[in-house]
């Protein structure tokens, strides 16, 4: 069981830490103003500090000791957990599949996992919806929008 406090406190880590790669990769691309104007770096910085402060003022009213939420002794319980766990584990599995297999086998493994695995779906019903969720992201994006999309390591050695 995870209390609030300590649920708050991750978080406002978690949040800094991506302000401050967010500012950190913003030097590279130069923060002011150059003869062309502002430079590309300018907005991902200020964003940046944006959330550190933030990020900042969360770990503070997580730190110190006020009548609040952050007082609650359980915020999620092991069943709340399990069912976290259960919508991030596999969107993680499906963002480190993009490179190798791209994004259309992902995708299309995504779904059917999500659908058929807890049996929410039957398995042919799955495999449908996985199919056209793919058919659907190459469509819009490849053919509509003329965006191409990850296609992975395995389209590439096959040659696409």
């Amino acid at each position: 069981m995870i209390s609030r406090r300590a649920l708050e406190l991750a978080t406002a880590v978690l949040t800094g830490g991506f302000g401050v790669a967010v500012v950190t990769s913003s030097f590279d691309n130069g923060i002011g103003w150059s003869s062309a104007g502002v430079e590309a770096g300018t907005f991902p910085f200020l964003t940046g500090i944006i959330i550190v402060l933030g990020s900042i003022y969360n770990l503070v009213r997580g730190v110190l000791p006020v009548a609040s939420l952050a007082n609650v002794r359980v915020a999620i319980t092991q069943i709340e957990l399990r069912r976290l766990a259960g919508l991030f584990v596999p969107a993680a599995i499906f963002v480190a599949a993009i490179p190798p297999l791209g994004i259309y086998i992902a995708s299309a493994l995504y779904v059917f996992a999500v659908l058929a695995i807890p049996q929410h779906q039957s398995v042919p019903r799955a495999l449908a919806m996985a199919g056209a969720a793919s058919l659907a992201l190459y469509v819009v994006f490849e053919r509509m929008f003329q965006v191409s999309l990850p296609h992975g390591a395995l389209a590439a050695a096959l040659g696409f």
